[in-house]
Order: C-alpha cells, then structure tokens, then sequence
C-alpha cells in the first residue's frame, strides 16, 4: 500500500481485526453486484469507498425521478442514465483507484453465470422473486457467497448464504414457490431509508466475506420492522424437498 491508501483507509487499518491483511484482501476481491436499485446503490457506494478492488455492476433500468428518494448514490442530472452508467459516474469520483465494470443489461443464463464465475462475493440486490431464484441457482452451482437482502413497506430481511463452505439451506428453501406480482413496491410502496439500511447491511456482509474479516453466517435470516424498530432472527433449515439445493 502507498502512503495515500494508507491515509485514505487509516481508520479502517486501526482496526486490530481487520487491519492492513483485511484492507489489501480487500483490495482484492471482486464483487458482483446485482441490481442497482435502493439495495444496490448503497451498498455498491461502501464498498466502492471501503476500498474493494473490482466492483461489477449489473442492471438494466434506466433511473427515474421516483427513484430518487432511496436511490442516494444519483442525482437529477443523471434521470434518463442507465443506472449503471449513473452509478459508475459516481463511485468514479468517490474513489477512482476501484476497478469498476458495467453490465447495462438484465442477467441471465449464461451471461449470469459468466458474471458470477468471475466474482468472489455476488450481492442480490434484485426487486423480483424470479431474478433471486435465477442468482441463487447460480451462486449455488459456482459456490459462491450469496448475500440477499429485500425491502418494501416498512419492512426488510437479509441472508447471507456461504455456499463455497456450506451447500444448505439455499433461496430456495426459505421461497420455493413465489410469483413476482405478490410483494412489489411500485405497488405496496417503500420508506426510503429502511432500503438503505439493508443496502448498508448488504454491504458490511459483503466488505466482511471479500476481506476474510468478521462472522457471516450461513442461512441466519434476519427480519426488520422498521415501523417498530425491531430485528428478529430466524435460523433457516434445509427443504429435503427443494428444487434447488436437494438435487
């Protein structure tokens, strides 16, 4: 590290459980970050800053005003941009020194699983039950660590699934069988910052698996209330029936 990244990332290194190893770890990894919506544009933004070496970020919306109020990371310059290109802009100018790739288009098939073969921690940052499945499948068959997080309403939940140490529970276990139309929030809507708190906890899972540094736990899904200001924990148990991880 030269001297600038040793100033730039000081309270970072300052830390006796993460220290220079965690940050040049760090530096190396790759992540993969789907969906650059209310999750992803936060969570992308504290890597970006934490000091990740390669982000990779994929979607196919172009932004909206309505986006704008949990969608921080832009700005109304940039309503009409796709939201990679948006997001690129900024992190660019938030650390220039981190790698970072677009994919202006919806994942899938192969071009899913290419993305996710070349990364080390892939974030489903997604709105809908049909790409999570999809990314699930896929982080399962690589091995990947999966970090999942959702929001609506007042309402959010996060898991993290370590399938390059444990192949069980998956996705798939805790939703089998849902239709995109039953949760949507251009429907039941959203308070802004209850996604970004989960973007937030997306990214500190993320910044944990890429450095090597803190607990993750495999399959823990943790249920937030925002309305009461509540989290609950639910241990999840593998489905001997799952069409995805029982095959």
């Amino acid at each position: 590290m030269n001297e600038s990244e040793l100033d730039r990332y000081s309270r970072q290194l300052l830390l006796p459980n993460f220290d220079i190893q965690g940050q040049l770890k760090l530096a190396q990894a790759k992540v993969l970050v789907i969906g650059l919506g209310g999750l992803g544009n936060i969570a992308a933004t504290y890597l970006a800053t934490s000091g990740v070496g390669c982000l990779t970020l994929a979607d196919g919306d172009q932004l909206e005003s309505s986006n704008l109020p949990r969608q921080v990371l832009y700005d109304e310059s940039q309503i009409g941009l796709n939201k990679v290109v948006a997001a690129a802009e900024q992190l660019a100018q938030k650390n220039a020194a981190v790698k970072i790739h677009t994919i202006a288009h919806k994942l899938s098939g192969e071009s899913l699983s290419k993305a996710v073969e070349e990364a080390d921690v892939v974030l489903d940052c997604t709105d809908n039950f049909t790409a999570r499945q999809a990314i699930n499948r896929a982080c399962l068959a690589l091995k990947k660590p999966l970090v999942s997080a959702a929001a609506i309403r007042w309402e959010g939940q996060l898991v993290s699934f370590l399938y390059h140490q444990k192949s069980t529970p998956c996705y798939e276990c805790l939703y089998p069988s849902l239709s995109d139309q039953q949760l949507s929030c251009n429907e039941s809507g959203i308070v802004a910052p209850v996604v970004g708190l989960l973007g937030v906890f997306q990214g500190l899972e993320a910044l944990k698996l890429a450095s090597g540094c803190g607990e993750v736990q495999h399959g823990l899904l943790r249920l937030f209330d925002g309305f009461e200001g509540r989290w609950r924990d639910m241990r999840l148990t593998p489905d001997p029936e799952c069409a995805a991880c029982s095959l």
